[in-house]
């Protein structure tokens, strides 16, 4: 009863009155506290200083080599953006080996301008199916072929580019140590997969760039693979390899970066590692006694043991007792804003004091109240808004068929053609029922092909014999997938105003359904006059408008409202050979909330 009373008094009191109780208690115990705060403050320090030294060599070595090794890599880009490597690589597809002596020699000045850009690199080799192009003053080992090599069998697993460890060059002449960028040769996008580039870094050049990072003698690095293969060491003692023990290769591998203790050569080692960025499957790790690294604490040590020897348990007692109970509330606190962190919003602070940080807590209460407020608001108001602005986008559609349909039918109706009037009236009154979609932004894909039926049975009407219409589906259960409306009959609007404007006959569009790695696959196919592609593209990218393009970025733009980036549309075709759009749906879209739009 008496504790009780006097922790609640003790709490009723403001934080800077327990302060100072808390100075009075430590006084009496003055001695050893001062031994023990003593130690502990230097030895933190000087333990933080050196661990974060010692990281900080390790990084800036490492964010060093990470930069010549870009430098090598967007050597490389420069090498097979030059119009030599185009031209190559062009007989390359051709498998035309007529030619080889000429860009031989026209890849010379392509492949001199890479080695003096950057000094590591000792030579460049592309293997191609029609001979390898090489400096001409390297020489090529011709025993040797690159598709028989080591490099070309790891460089399979790993396509979008591989760095080798150290070993001799035994594509040139010299077996100089070297280690190997091989990357696949790139032509217009397409990965070429019997082409390759192999760059040799001199391994001496990469051990000198370790040594740079540190003036200290007694650093040493390794630098390895996260299959626990040496690549280069620098500093290293002769006898014993640690990057082989498992425990070292474990440790150092088990994160992109962090340190350890080790054990080795009879000392115990702070090894400080990070992943290099530019080559992932490599690791810089910084290998640094600890007796050296933490040399000044001892003197900290052996100055403070004799002090606290007496005192230890007192001191034990009082500072963790007073300590919980300065800092339970703190630590309550804390550990409720590390739940708001991990976005558990429900959480409250309690207390039956009304101290200062009992105040903190009822603020901390108040402002997660207003937190969630202003959170469902902004909740609603951007529901609100993206569902605005999808149906301002869908009634954006402009419908000027609809006059020239008009027109058609009082034309027809004067010349007494009542039949074609007849199948126009009740094609273009189904073709509204189906786009107008009772209110929906979403209707099947059924529903969705029913619409471009009966705007292309309209369209042909219009202009007798100009094109054939074709919708199939890989299977039936896709109809039944939900789609955003008038998504399909734009694109053929577009095959037919555009895509067959020159022509009276002979027109052909196909829409195809497919179910492609879970996403709704469906091909708008014409064999129109084609389009330039890219030119639309950039069009579509700097919001021109013209009738085509609009069309096209408002199907993108209700896309990404709908989907994100889950959906996508692309472009293809050419002068006279037609054209073609792609588009890709998730089943069920990731913007709508409380929405079933997958396979009804």
């Amino acid at each position: 009863m008496i504790w009780s009373k006097w922790s609640e008094r003790f709490y009723q009191v403001s934080i800077k009155q327990r302060v100072l109780f808390s100075f009075i208690v430590l006084i009496t115990l003055s001695i050893s506290a001062m031994g023990v705060l003593t130690y502990r403050i230097a030895g933190k320090e000087i333990q933080n200083n050196a661990f974060d030294a010692s990281k900080e060599t390790v990084d800036k070595t490492l964010q060093l080599l990470d930069y010549r090794l870009n430098d090598v890599a967007m050597s490389v880009q420069s090498l097979m953006l030059s119009d030599a490597y185009r031209q190559m690589m062009i007989d390359v597809q051709a498998h035309d080996v007529t030619k080889y002596y000429v860009h031989l020699s026209e890849m010379q000045y392509v492949l001199s301008q890479t080695t003096f850009n950057e000094p590591m690199i000792e030579n460049v080799l592309i293997a191609t199916p029609i001979g390898d192009f090489y400096s001409t003053t390297q020489v090529r080992a011709q025993d040797n072929s690159f598709y028989g090599s080591e490099l070309y069998d790891n460089s399979k697993k790993s396509p979008g580019g591989y760095w080798a460890k150290g070993h001799y060059d035994r594509l040139f002449t010299g077996s100089q140590r070297v280690v190997s960028f091989v990357v696949r040769g790139i032509y217009e996008r397409t990965p070429i997969t019997n082409v390759f580039i192999v760059v040799n870094l001199r391994e001496n050049k990469i051990a000198s760039l370790l040594g740079q990072g540190t003036s200290s003698n007694d650093r040493k690095y390794l630098l390895l693979n996260t299959e626990g293969e040496t690549v280069v060491q620098t500093g290293w003692p002769a006898k014993g390899e640690p990057a082989k023990d498992p425990e070292f290769l474990q440790d150092s591998t088990s994160d992109s970066e962090g340190n350890f203790f080790y054990p080795f050569a009879g000392e115990n080692y702070l090894v400080n590692y990070k992943q290099s960025a530019v080559a992932p499957n490599w690791i810089l790790a910084g290998m640094q006694s600890k007796d050296q690294l933490l040399g000044q604490l001892k003197g900290v040590q052996r100055t403070v043991l004799v002090v606290i020897l007496v005192f230890l348990l007192t001191t034990w007692f009082f500072s963790n007792k007073l300590t919980a109970a300065l800092l339970r509330p703190l630590f309550k606190l804390s550990r409720l804003m590390r739940r708001v962190e991990e976005n558990q919003l429900s959480v409250s602070f309690e207390s039956k004091y009304n101290d200062e940080i009992a105040q903190v807590g009822f603020q901390f209460n108040r402002m997660m109240t207003e937190i969630k407020t202003l959170i469902e608001d902004v909740r609603q108001k951007e529901k609100g808004k993206r569902h605005a602005e999808i149906r301002a986008l869908t009634a954006q559609m402009e419908p000027h068929f609809l006059y020239n349909t008009l027109n058609t039918i009082y034309c027809k109706s004067v010349m007494g053609e009542n039949d074609d009037v007849n199948e126009m009236i009740l094609a273009l009154s189904q073709m509204f029922q189906l786009g107008l979609g009772g209110g929906r932004d979403l209707i099947t894909l059924e529903d969705e092909l029913s619409h471009v039926q009966q705007y292309c049975a309209i369209q042909q009407k219009c202009y007798e014999n100009l094109f054939e219409y074709h919708a199939e589906a890989e299977e039936e259960e896709l109809l039944s997938c939900l789609i955003p409306k008038i998504l399909l009959q734009p694109l053929v609007e577009n095959s037919i105003q555009h895509g067959f404007s020159d022509r009276r006959s002979g027109g052909c569009i196909q829409v195809r359904i497919s179910l492609e790695q879970s996403m709704l696959h469906i091909v708008v196919e014409d064999n129109g006059k084609g389009l330039d592609a890219a030119a639309v593209e950039q069009g579509m990218a700097k919001r021109e408008i013209s009738k085509k393009g609009y069309a096209l970025v408002n199907i993108r733009h209700r896309l990404q409202l709908y989907y994100g980036d889950e959906a996508r549309m692309e472009l293809s075709g050419q002068a006279g050979a037609g054209s073609r759009t792609d588009l890709w749906i998730p089943l069920s879209p990731l913007r709508e909330e409380g929405g079933n739009y997958g396979i009804s």
